[in-house]
């Protein structure tokens, strides 16, 4: 046995089911050991569409996804796709191959010092040695992946290091509990909360890493607190419940915004600064903040924490309700309508280019409560996470974090691989789709069956919407685009355009039918995001 075929036996002891990635000179001898492992190669056509996919089947299975690349330029494309899912908190272990060290210590060809490259978007960054550390360093990764706060490792692997006979077996699997949560914690906490006149709770995507959704959903009736989301975390709660206020994260001042300006107590349940910036709905940083977590919160002037709970939500939460009387119902029920008259407005406009309101109800329409979207990043990503319904964790993925173009097409075809059974869209916009559009064929390959929604404006929508807010002029944000069902069809794959708003539920459900990729290129009326800005800079809360 080698280190390659060692360094394999330790990633089948982890459970890794597929690695996305791309065949080098430098990895040839993983290449080939992969060749007698139950492990899947996916063969990708980019680097970055290996990392993305990787990202979003972290994501979904909360186990780490694996990619792989050769060294130099193969590595230096991973580095979007492995900062996004650092920075999302996504479970990841990148590999890639290295020079033989024999090199290492002088200019060569495609060398690179990885390690200094990929250490300040990881957890932890390696090099492989010795063969007889391949064991620990294999599940010393996996391990600083997947705990609390979870996110990328990576790990170099020199090719003559790699070749090298070895010995050993893989490691014990091993995971720590989640913390119990401190007594006198969970006392202070309670106390800060039956105390408020207005207590509103924002969940972050933590509720959802620490499968802690039930808990806080018991939690929030308990108490009779509502309850508003995340980008990230969508679906915590469901849409329909009736304490669900909705998604934050618009840098814009909106109905739940003033739920916010409203609360004397905001208790902060999985969430994660790097979601959405406390000076955004904490402007006065005068509110009292109830922090319940994994970990500790992060410093920050506007987050300055009254009362802390480290522990399993499963059990801190509870915790904290036996000792909090219930509210009177009726407290944000006003503020909870005008929210969701807002939303519905216009989900049946007829106008075309269609309006994105009616994009997002469509979609919510033909798609089931276990169905899952993943959204790229642009003007329709705030559309998006600003309507679309969630009503269950981890069916609506946005990257936020880091929010990286060009995740939705690779995120999806991980999406089918994950949770296969369910149906998957892919939401993106047109200048988002070609940055990992040429992952339709591993799709193709692969005979997975997944929707691209394409919101065609032939502009980077989004810059142009800051640019018309801060300068009332634009420039350097158009382009053209192919024919975008062309271009579906000539890789195999199906493909339609709307010509017509009502053309779009039709479409999306047809779509959703078949047992293939399916691209729709549906055209976008992004003057609502005007619209939207004016309205919201003019809008007086509630009381």
């Amino acid at each position: 046995m080698n280190a390659a075929q060692l360094f394999v036996r330790a990633l089948e002891n982890e459970g890794v089911e597929y690695i996305f990635g791309i065949p080098g000179e430098e990895n040839l001898g993983l290449m080939d050991a992969l060749l007698e492992s139950r492990i899947r190669f996916v063969t990708t056509r980019h680097e970055q569409g290996a990392a993305f996919m990787a990202d979003v089947y972290g994501r979904l299975t909360h186990r780490a996804g694996v990619c792989l690349a050769t060294l130099g330029p193969g590595a230096t494309n991973l580095v979007t796709g492995v900062a996004d899912a650092n920075m999302d908190r996504a479970p990841l272990v990148a590999i890639a191959g290295q020079a033989s060290t024999l090199r290492l210590h002088k200019e060569s060809h495609q060398v690179l010092n990885l390690v200094n490259l990929f250490a300040p978007i990881t957890k932890y960054a390696v090099q492989v040695l010795e063969p007889d550390t391949v064991t620990e360093v294999v599940r010393k990764a996996f391990k600083l992946a997947q705990i609390e706060k979870p996110g990328a490792c990576f790990i170099d692997f020199p090719e003559n290091v790699a070749a090298r006979a070895a010995a050993g077996s893989p490691l014990k699997v091993q995971a720590a509990p989640a913390p119990y949560p401190a007594a006198s914690q969970v006392a202070e906490a309670a106390s800060v909360i039956a105390a408020a006149n207005f207590p509103i709770i924002m969940a972050g995507n933590g509720v959802i890493r620490g499968r802690g959704c039930d808990a806080l959903v018991r939690f929030a009736e308990r108490l009779n607190v509502p309850v508003a989301t995340t980008f990230m975390a969508k679906g915590a709660i469901p849409a329909s419940h009736p304490l669900c206020l909705g998604t934050v994260g618009l840098q814009a001042h909106d109905y739940i915004s003033c739920g916010f300006d409203r609360a004397d107590v905001i208790i902060c349940i999985g969430y994660d600064i790097v979601e959405y910036p406390p000076i955004l709905w904490h402007k006065t940083a005068d509110r009292q903040i109830v922090h319940i977590d994994l970990r500790p919160a992060e410093v920050d002037a506007h987050y300055i924490v009254t009362a802390g709970v480290i522990g399993d939500y499963a059990v801190t939460l509870p915790a904290i309700a036996d000792r909090v009387t219930g509210r009177p119902p009726d407290r944000f029920a006003n503020l909870r309508e005008l929210i969701r008259r807002e939303l519905n407005g216009f989900r049946h406009d007829a106008t075309f280019p269609v309006k994105p309101q009616r994009v997002v109800g469509d979609l919510r329409e033909a798609l089931g409560p276990e169905d899952i979207v993943v959204c790229d990043v642009g003007a329709h990503k705030l559309w998006m996470a600003r309507l679309y319904d969630a009503e269950r964790p981890n069916t609506c993925i946005i990257s936020n974090g880091f929010a990286s173009m060009g995740i939705a097409v690779p995120g999806a075809l991980a999406a089918t691989l994950a949770a296969p059974g369910r149906r998957v869209v892919a939401v993106t916009g047109d200048a988002g789709f070609l940055m990992n559009s040429q992952e339709i064929e591993t799709a193709m390959r692969l005979k997975a069956a997944f929707v691209v929604l394409i919101w065609n404006d032939n502009c980077y929508g989004l810059i142009e919407w800051k640019q018309q807010l801060h300068y009332q002029r634009t420039g350097n944000v158009r382009f053209t685009n192919p024919d975008f069902v062309q271009y579906a069809r000539a890789f195999g794959a199906d493909g339609y355009r709307i010509e017509r708003a009502e053309d779009l539920l039709p479409t999306l459900r047809k779509a959703l039918k078949t047992p293939t990729v399916t691209l729709i290129d549906c055209p976008v009326d992004y003057t609502e995001n005007i619209r939207l800005t004016e309205e919201l800079g003019q809008m007086i809360c509630p009381t």
